[in-house]
């Protein structure tokens, strides 16, 4: 059963990480307390996030701007600018010294007005997969909650938390939810961070399941243009 998850992880996690060096840290083993990796706490620009520009003593130049799908945004006086991936405080600087050349010691503050990127993708095993905006803070199993739930199906302690780090490597983490749902550890269902990803697998026998739909009921009958009866009880 653990092979089969860990198989399944991996072409997973090829998928997302075609643009991304992938770290192969060994999945935390299910009685061990996961730690959820380290990520920097300031905040960094994403497209479509909405701030303030503001000049302190040229207040003419204030503007409200949005980053573009590109990463850029567009000020007066200055070239477009690129602002996703950087910090505020990173941004700020940068204005400072481009606006250097056309003003006299230039004050400028960036105020993030709207984040567009607090959000988790919930995959797998839950009744609607897909985005979900994340509320800070928000745990896996709140974020499960939100996706509508799990199925029968799911396998509860072999869900999977993918995240992305700082220097744009892909780390993941696999949680026993079992244990927090009865309460015997709530470390289990640990804080979400932007981005993360949430999948949750099948258990053996639901992907037996599968299998047997595909390759025998479906497969099969269609090579030998006949149609068999199969009690598939018989396989577990």
């Amino acid at each position: 059963m653990k092979a089969f998850c860990v198989l399944k992880l991996g072409i997973f996690m090829m998928a997302l990480s075609a643009c991304a060096t992938t770290v192969i840290n060994p999945i935390l083993p299910p009685a061990a307390t996961p730690s959820p990796p380290a990520l920097s706490t300031e905040y960094r620009i994403q497209s479509g996030d909405q701030m303030d520009v503001k000049f302190f003593y040229n207040p003419e130049l204030n503007e409200q701007v949005i980053v573009r799908p590109d990463g850029r945004i567009s000020l007066q006086l200055v070239n477009d600018i690129m602002a996703a991936g950087l910090t505020p405080q990173q941004l700020m600087d940068q204005l400072k010294n481009k606006y250097s050349a056309e003003i006299s010691k230039p004050e400028i503050a960036v105020i993030v007005r709207t984040f567009s990127a607090q959000r988790v993708f919930v995959d797998g095993e839950v009744t609607k997969a897909g985005l979900v905006p994340l509320t800070d803070p928000m745990t896996v199993l709140q974020s499960i909650s939100q996706a509508g739930g799990i199925k029968d199906t799911a396998l509860l302690d072999g869900v999977i938390v993918i995240r992305r780090t700082p220097d744009n490597k892909l780390v993941a983490m696999q949680l026993n939810l079992k244990k927090a749902l009865d309460n015997t550890d709530m470390s289990q269902d640990v804080t979400l961070k932007p981005n993360d990803i949430v999948y949750v697998p099948k258990t053996t026998i639901a992907n037996m399941d599968v299998w047997v739909d595909q390759y025998i009921r479906r497969l099969i009958p269609a090579i030998l243009g006949v149609t068999y009866g199969i009690n598939t009880s018989i396989i577990y």
